[in-house]
C-alpha cells in the first residue's frame, strides 16, 4: 500500500511516473516506475526516436505525432501534475526547455542536483506537494555520461521504503 500520509519526513510515492524515453535521467525514471511497481509511460516522437535508435518496447509510451523532441517535453510536463528535474552542475538543452515549459504552463517543478544529493529535500517537496503524476527530466545520456545511474539510485533513494515497511 502506498503511504499517503501527510507527514513529510515520509517517503511520498506518486500513482505514476512519466518521461520522453530519451537515454540517460528519462530512461531511470522509467526503470524506477519498473523496478517500484509502479505505472509508467509518457510521450515520446514518432517512431520512439531516441538518441540510441528507438526507445525500447519495454516502456510503455505513446508516440506523438512528430518526430520533435520539444513536442513530448511539452505533453509530458502539460499532462503531469509536477515534473522532478535531475542534473549536475547546471541546466542546458532540453533539460532547460522542459524547466521553461513548467514556468510557462505554471506546472510545478524542482531541481535536484544529484552532485549534492538532494534526497532528502525531494522527499520533503514530494510530501508536501503529493503529485498523482510525476514526470521525470533531465540529461541525455551523451551529454551527462553515467547520469542513468546516478538518476535511478537517486530515485531509488528518494522512494525508498522505510523501516515501517511502506513506501
Amino acid at each position: 500500500m502506498t503511504d499517503r500520509s501527510t507527514d513529510l519526513n515520509s517517503t511520498f510515492l506518486p500513482s505514476k511516473l512519466v518521461s520522453g524515453g530519451q537515454t540517460g535521467v528519462d530512461r531511470a525514471g522509467l526503470d524506477a516506475a519498473i523496478a517500484l511497481g509502479i505505472e509508467h509511460g509518457g510521450w515520446c516522437p514518432s517512431g520512439r526516436l531516441a538518441e540510441d535508435g528507438t526507445v525500447p518496447s519495454r516502456y510503455e509510451l505513446t508516440e506523438t505525432a512528430s518526430r520533435d523532441y520539444p513536442v513530448r517535453t511539452e505533453w509530458n510536463v502539460r499532462d503531469s501534475d509536477a515534473t522532478l528535474i535531475l542534473y549536475e552542475k547546471k541546466l542546458s538543452g532540453g533539460t532547460l526547455l522542459t524547466q521553461r515549459l513548467c514556468r510557462r504552463l505554471d506546472k510545478e517543478c524542482m531541481l535536484a542536483r544529484l552532485d549534492r544529493d538532494d534526497v532528502d529535500l525531494t522527499r520533503h517537496w514530494l510530501a508536501s506537494l503529493r503529485p498523482a503524476v510525476l514526470n521525470i527530466a533531465g540529461p541525455r545520456q551523451s551529454t551527462a555520461p553515467g547520469i542513468d545511474k546516478r538518476s535511478f539510485e537517486f530515485l531509488m533513494k528518494v522512494f525508498a521504503i522505510r523501516s515501517t515497511g511502506q513506501k
